[in-house]
């Protein structure tokens, strides 16, 4: 097989490695949101939690928006990919909030195709070990509350905080920033809604979700000037 066909072969595979959380690198953490699990195009390329997911550039949009993340110049004129953001050395600054998923991975069965995560993956001795892991790790930084994107997220965290209750933690939860997400918000299931329109509501909805949880409402947007 030549350099050409190989990678050719390998257009698309899913790498399926562990995602770890975007955190911080100093300050306090006061806010974590959690995913589903990284994406075949965006976080499992890109190795950064919604990095060039489908659903994620509403997210970091939104964050960006409060002041909680920061993306390089470099990533406008690039396509929301994560083979591209890697390739490019593109990686988000976060602030005062984590980013992270109920399963680390990329689930697939063939490493071709994305499939959802099993609640089995999802609620297995090893995946709650991690989430509870990370979770006491930013509580030593300040952990005020904890915002679920999605009905996967928010059942996985929900059955983590039975068994390890942590009424100190506020919870928020929001549809799924995926088209589907955004449509089952939507009257009538969003007949006659424009996509744009519906990514607006849910970007503000989840900006109150995440000042709710624990994020300070005063802070200044980076990009204010």
């Amino acid at each position: 097989m030549t350099i050409a066909q190989s990678t050719t072969h390998n257009v698309g595979r899913i790498l399926g490695t562990p995602v770890p959380m975007l955190v911080p690198l100093d300050g306090p953490v006061h806010v974590l949101l959690v995913g589903e699990a990284p994406g075949p195009r965006g976080a499992d390329k890109s190795g950064v939690p919604f990095l060039g997911d489908a659903a994620g550039k509403v997210l970091y949009d939104v964050l960006v928006r409060v002041g909680a993340m920061t993306l390089p110049p470099e990533i406008a004129p690039l396509a929301w990919d994560g083979s591209l953001f890697i390739a490019h050395g593109i990686m988000p600054v976060a602030k005062g909030v984590a980013l992270g998923n109920a399963f680390d991975c990329c689930p697939t069965d063939d490493g071709a195709t994305f499939r959802a995560p099993l609640r089995a993956e999802l609620e297995g001795a090893a995946n709650f070990a991690r989430l509870t892991r990370d979770i006491t790790h930013l509580r030593a930084r300040g952990l005020k509350g904890i915002v679920t994107l999605g009905r996967v997220a928010t059942r996985t965290i929900d059955v983590l905080f039975r068994k390890t209750p942590m009424p100190e933690i506020a919870r928020r939860a929001l549809p799924h920033p995926s088209a589907q997400g955004l449509l089952s918000m939507a009257p009538e299931r969003g007949r006659g809604a424009k996509m744009a329109d519906l990514q607006e509501a849910w970007m503000v909805r989840c900006q109150y979700a995440v000042i709710q949880a624990g994020y300070p409402a005063s802070s200044p947007s980076p990009d204010a000037s």
